[in-house]
């Protein structure tokens, strides 16, 4: 995307095309319009237009641009946070609420895909979780207990079941989570899309909003080149946001994290690492993730971007960290490489916000945008519809803040990311 081969990496070179979205450039009336062509806008078109609704969707680059189109491919369950924290923040109310139903989320992207035919590597073997030490086998014990007491299959795994279904004798132990599983991200994004359309949604890329108001009760979003007005907005940046609702991205502050891919890897190779292709990621500070594609490319990622002097500090680090979790795997060579950008909340959790009468929007995902990203959009779809109200939504109403020390504090994330893998951080 944008002639950038480190802005999507592999999933650029393997997603199927993306369906014809002509940029905006006449005047136009919808019922619904939505600013945003990641999972939560693309979910939210696809509703509303298989409920006969008059929908348009405005993205500023292309479908998938933002961490939709970056991410390392993990359909998680709930959120970062550990499950009881959602109560203590949002109230047993809204925590439990909202608990379930990203709890559930997974479920919704594999219906979603099976209903509608998505070609996106779908897997649907579980995550592994895995403990770096006595202190990760302590914390995953303790999300193995909040979990199971509320019904969900998760199962604490040993060293020795870890490493047959990892094929590393780094970690202590694991948390499987049978919700969970990958999938190839920007073609799940770009398969929302075609199916969106095939609904009867008008999808506009290279349509950046630069404008919003509202003129005799109808809102309206101006772009370089035309005009939707609506009776709804629904605002899903997140962020990536620019324009008339960058106080989204501002509210967030950005974790870079990078990813990068092998070539396929031999027969022996696939049947030693992650054969059952969960995807895992460990439970360090700086973390670090892992997974194998249907062609076999082991895919590796962890903090930080892949700019300036980070390309080759991160890559150095990467081929050593390779090398010690996974001896059998020799020397590596990296066929892809690419990076995005996490948006973090100041309690790693999502907001509900309404910019004013009939405009709203979730965002906040935290580095968990797939499942949760596509279940809002369908609550979303769900409340302009009328089917649900404002109190029975899974979040409460917040106003948008800006956390203090932004921009310091993503400058130390970029910084110690690069320092920590420099002095070859270790478990």
């Amino acid at each position: 995307m944008l002639n950038d081969p480190r802005s999507h990496g592999l999933w650029e070179k393997t997603a199927p095309a993306p369906p014809l979205t002509p940029r905006l450039e006449e005047f136009v009336s919808a019922d619904v319009a939505i600013v945003g062509g990641g999972y939560t806008g693309l979910s939210a078109a696809l509703h509303l237009a298989q409920k006969g609704v008059d929908v348009r969707l405005l993205e500023a680059a292309g479908i998938g641009f933002g961490g939709a189109g970056r991410n390392v491919g993990l359909i998680n369950a709930g959120m970062w946070v550990m499950p009881d924290d959602f109560t203590k923040e949002l109230g047993p109310l809204y925590g439990e609420r909202a608990l379930d139903l990203l709890g559930h989320g997974p479920y919704l992207v594999r219906d979603l895909i099976e209903t509608h035919g998505i070609a996106c590597e779908l897997e649907k073997n579980g995550t592994l979780h895995c403990a770096v030490g006595a202190d990760g086998m302590k914390e995953l014990e303790e999300r193995a207990r909040q979990w199971q007491k509320r019904g969900a299959p998760v199962t604490l795994l040993d060293a020795m079941e870890t490493e047959r279904r990892t094929g590393s004798k780094a970690y202590s132990g694991s948390l499987l989570d049978m919700r969970a599983g990958t999938l190839q991200p920007l073609a799940y994004a770009r398969g929302l899309a075609h199916a969106a359309v095939r609904a009867g949604a008008k999808l506009h890329t290279g349509s950046a909003a630069i404008e919003t108001g509202e003129v005799n009760g109808k809102k309206f979003i101006r772009t370089a080149h035309g005009q939707v007005t609506a009776d709804w907005i629904i605002v899903a940046t997140d962020a990536y946001s620019t324009g008339p609702w960058e106080q989204v991205r501002r509210e967030q502050v950005h974790l870079p994290y990078f990813n990068l891919a092998t070539k396929p890897l031999g027969d022996n190779l696939r049947h030693s690492i992650v054969p059952g292709r969960e995807g895992c990621w460990d439970t360090k500070e700086i973390l670090s993730s892992f997974r194998m594609d249907q062609a076999g490319r082991l895919i590796f990622g962890s903090v930080g971007a892949l700019r300036g002097t980070g390309t080759a500090i991160h890559k150095a680090w990467a081929r050593r960290s390779l090398k010690r979790i996974f001896p059998q795997l020799g020397e590596v060579e990296f066929e892809a490489e690419w990076y995005g950008l996490i948006g973090m909340t100041d309690n790693a959790l999502p907001r509900f916000h309404k910019f004013g009468r009939n405009t709203v929007g979730f965002s906040g995902y935290n580095g968990r945008g797939i499942s949760p990203g596509t279940t809002f959009g369908k609550v979303l779809a769900a409340h302009v519809l009328g089917e649900i109200s404002e109190t029975e939504l899974p979040l409460p109403l917040t106003d948008t803040t800006e956390p203090g020390f932004r921009s310091l504090k993503e400058a130390y994330y970029e910084a110690g990311a690069q320092i920590a893998h420099f002095a070859g951080e270790r478990f």
